[in-house]
């Protein structure tokens, strides 16, 4: 089995040869599931260049009344939430990933989903991360009611990713 390095040199290889992949096909999937349908509160992330592109279902859950929430970089290893009403609200944060400036949401009971990135994920919904646990760490307060979903390329989609103690494990993977 590879190790997680080993295992992220090869994604980011793959990620040369598949830029530019289409998100729209993911999303649709994503958007067929019906918890998705019926959550009220959901985490999403804004997407780097090379992960499956979320800013239009960002908007249209929010149009729908959604509550969507994003992550925000706080320091070296936490993240805090907060509401995402449009566009207006992102700007660059840390990793030069777009965050958001609206309000503190600190309620996790009331997140219904949670939609994660990775670089790579296994069909038993274990998931390798960029190696600093930002998601991990915040995931572990997560109550077990939160479906906790993974979105991927399909070639981001492999047959073991391996894992330790603190690694959190997804619902399902969508690719």
């Amino acid at each position: 089995m590879m190790t997680k390095k080993e295992l992220r040199q090869q994604i980011r290889r793959q990620k040369q040869l598949h830029a530019g992949d289409d998100s729209a096909t993911i999303l649709e999937k994503l958007k067929q599931l019906p918890s998705l349908f019926s959550a009220r509160t959901i985490l999403l992330y804004c997407a780097l260049p090379d992960e499956v592109q979320t800013e239009s279902l960002m908007n249209e859950l929010a149009a729908q009344g959604k509550t969507v929430l994003l992550p925000k970089v706080i320091d070296d290893s936490t993240m805090e939430l907060r509401r995402y009403t449009g566009k207006k609200d992102l700007s660059p944060g840390a990793f030069s990933i777009m965050e958001p400036s609206g309000e503190r949401f600190t309620d996790y009971a009331a997140i219904d989903i949670a939609i994660i990135p990775g670089m790579a994920f296994d069909s038993r919904g274990h998931r390798l991360g960029r190696g600093k646990g930002y998601y991990d760490r915040f995931l572990s307060l997560l109550t077990s009611k939160t479906i906790k979903i993974g979105l991927c390329f399909p070639w981001q989609l492999v047959d073991d990713v391996p894992t330790d103690k603190n690694d959190i494990s997804m619902d399902c993977v969508i690719c």
